[in-house]
């Protein structure tokens, strides 16, 4: 495996499904204080600056994984980064979420 990361771009009210599955693949339960926490920051962020991201980490039972997240200016869209996928069946969970999460 050697592409540990995806990126893509998902609705903003489909953020929190997104984190909630995620987690759930690799073993932590995403809570109603952890959507506070992402919810509370979203606002400040700006896809179009480099500092302008936001980054949370999902620990689960044996690996982390860092969502890297930014409003994407002008729009209902918030952009994604997901790093630490470390086995190919994660990513394609990963990659897949994105392209779901961005219909509609």
């Amino acid at each position: 495996m050697t592409q540990q990361w995806v990126e893509g771009w998902v609705w903003g009210g489909n953020v929190r499904p997104l984190l909630e599955l995620l987690s759930r693949y690799i073993g932590y339960r995403f809570d109603d204080i952890d959507y506070e926490t992402v919810e509370a920051a979203l606002p400040g962020t700006d896809d179009e600056r480099p500092d302008g991201w936001y980054a949370y980490p999902l620990v689960g039972v044996d690996r982390v994984v860092q969502v890297r997240l930014a409003n994407a200016v002008g729009s209902d869209v918030v952009c994604v980064e997901i790093f630490g996928l470390d086995t190919e069946e994660l990513w394609i969970r990963a990659d897949t979420l994105l392209s779901a999460f961005a219909s509609g």
